[in-house]
């Protein structure tokens, strides 16, 4: 498979640092936003093969950001991180067209697979 390019998206700058490390070593792009805001506009000027993006960030919430998101680019799988199994906000997540969605704290080898899926399904579809 070709390289995949990764936008992370979290407000926490721990969790962006380590997981662009970790996915690095298993030969990822990867990008790094810590906004919904900062997330859009890089999405607007730059390719993404899927986004990772956590749902509880403050000034916009993940399922706002997930929302804006599918009007810029409908077609990027965005895997949701969340701390919390809120059914409501999960429902809110599968209705917005979310790829899929894990629980945090998120092991890298399960992150790393769900992205090579989501990129693989995305370039079939589009193959």
């Amino acid at each position: 498979m070709e390289n995949i390019h990764v936008l992370l998206v979290d407000d926490e700058n721990d969790f962006l640092t380590a997981y662009k490390r970790r996915l690095i070593r298993r030969n990822v792009e990867v990008s790094l936003a810590s906004s919904g805001m900062e997330a859009l506009e890089m999405v607007r000027n730059e390719d993404f093969d899927v986004i990772v993006l956590d749902i509880m960030m403050p000034e916009m919430s993940g399922i706002e950001t997930l929302k804006r998101l599918r009007a810029v680019k409908p077609d990027i799988p965005v895997l949701i991180l969340t701390g919390h199994a809120n059914m409501e906000a999960l429902a809110q997540v599968a209705g917005g067209g979310a790829f899929d969605y894990l629980l945090k704290p998120v092991g890298t080898e399960e992150l790393y697979f769900k992205i090579k899926d989501a990129a693989m399904e995305a370039r079939f579809r589009t193959s």
